[in-house]
């Protein structure tokens, strides 16, 4: 027995049709492709691979994560949760190739390959292979063990009736939101890895979304708003409420399919605004460059540089498909017209937005309307608080380490 999808209340189907109504009004935005659709598109991608792994405790800055997106050298992130945000970012491309792929077959060694795309870095965190012994999931700094998975025996039965339960869900009325939901929560709860496995749980509910054809996967995807500092320990509460410290999957799922539904509305007019404010930006940077009469191919690097990242020559030379002549020619024009200003010596220099392109990020952005929970529910947290989040271990019978939730145990030390 796994956790199944409670039934839909009048209010949830409310919230149900927000949601689409939203994503309904995105798909008609972005059915024509324009130059920053794509520009859009990996930032999303980018937000979502930072959160999911901020989570974890493996934190990176946003330039870092647009350079893993783009395949580039970070420029902060130190060696380990640069591994970690790498092979997170190629389980996800995997998840968005697999989106549209008509020969699509949800398995268990789908799940598996997945995994050993997100862990093939740490050989110790068993990557591709169910967990070897049993999982615990502690808080730290306590160490108090608040979550503990079925045996480790019961993990290959579980997961083939989590696959076809998915198969099954596929055919009937259910909602793609409310099915993501529930893979997502079924995987966490089975917690069949010794490591990696509230990243999995991410990484499936997106794909489960991505193939039922309502966005694709940038922007279907909660993981950025689960890697908000005060959306992430609601987050860990919710599956500490549900799974009340063990393997219990005749609970009620309703609170954390009701956390999911908030997400993923919150998410979308999230995305829906920055739809806009990247068409809008994109139009002043336009006349901008007509204007000063440059060339339109220094649009892309005077949009990374409005909304904060930091241009290096060589990257504006990839994305840009330039000589290496032209690119320096380029970024000391944009210096001259004020419009970048240069930062550090050298093959460490990089450039930042001017004064005047901030003018211009700061007119296209839109008003900042502060989310409510529609449900309007308090989640009881599973534990107190400290003022700072900190990662739950998760231990198995060596150890493992996970963040915020509780943390575990299993046969190796493991991270959510």
């Amino acid at each position: 027995m796994i956790f199944r999808a409670p039934d839909i209340r009048e209010k949830e189907s409310e919230i149900l049709v927000k949601i689409d109504e939203i994503r309904t009004k995105l798909n008609y935005s972005l059915k024509t492709p324009r130059r920053w659709t794509g520009v859009l598109r990996r930032n999303l991608t980018a937000r979502a691979v930072q959160g999911s792994n901020s989570i974890e405790g493996y934190n990176v800055t946003f330039d870092d994560a647009v350079a893993a997106i783009e395949g580039e050298e970070p420029m902060d992130a130190a060696p380990e949760p640069w591994a970690a945000v790498v092979g997170y970012r190629n389980a996800l491309t995997y998840v968005m190739q697999l989106s549209g792929d008509i020969h699509f077959n949800l398995n268990e060694e789908l799940i598996r390959g997945l995994h050993n795309l997100m862990l093939l870095h740490d050989p110790i965190k068993n990557p591709g292979r169910w967990r070897p012994g049993l999982i615990y999931v502690r808080r730290e700094p306590s160490g108090g063990i608040v979550y503990e998975g079925p045996d480790a025996e019961d993990v290959p039965k579980l997961m083939h009736e989590f696959i076809e339960d998915n198969r099954k869900t596929q055919d009937t009325s259910m909602h793609a939101i409310v099915r993501a939901a529930m893979a997502h929560l079924n995987l966490v709860m089975i917690h069949p890895f010794s490591d990696g496995n509230g990243r999995m749980g991410r990484a499936v509910q997106t794909l489960v979304m991505a193939r039922a054809d309502i966005l694709s996967p940038p922007f279907c995807s909660i993981e950025e708003w689960l890697g908000t500092r005060g959306n992430t320990q609601a987050y860990y509460d919710v599956l500490g409420q549900v799974g009340a410290g063990a393997w219990h999957p005749e609970r009620d799922a309703r609170p954390w399919t009701r956390f999911c539904l908030n997400a993923h509305l919150q998410q979308a007019l999230t995305v829906a605004r920055r739809v806009k404010e990247t068409e809008k930006l994109w139009s002043e940077l336009e006349i901008e460059l007509t204007r000063r009469k440059l060339d339109e191919r220094m649009i892309s690097v005077l949009y990374d540089a409005a909304i904060g990242i930091r241009i290096r020559s060589a990257r504006y030379r990839t994305v840009a498909e330039i000589s290496n002549q032209v690119a320096t020619r380029d970024l000391r024009t944009l210096v001259s017209e004020g419009l970048l200003e240069p930062k550090g010596e050298r093959r460490g220099r990089s450039y930042v937005a001017s004064p005047v392109l901030k003018e211009l990020w700061k007119k296209t952005r839109e008003l900042r309307v502060p989310f409510r929970d529609p449900f309007d529910v308090e989640i009881a947290p599973v534990a107190k608080a400290s003022p700072v989040a900190q990662p739950a271990v998760a231990v198995a019978a060596p150890t493992q380490m996970y963040p915020p939730m509780p943390s575990h145990h299993a046969d190796q030390p493991d991270k959510l």
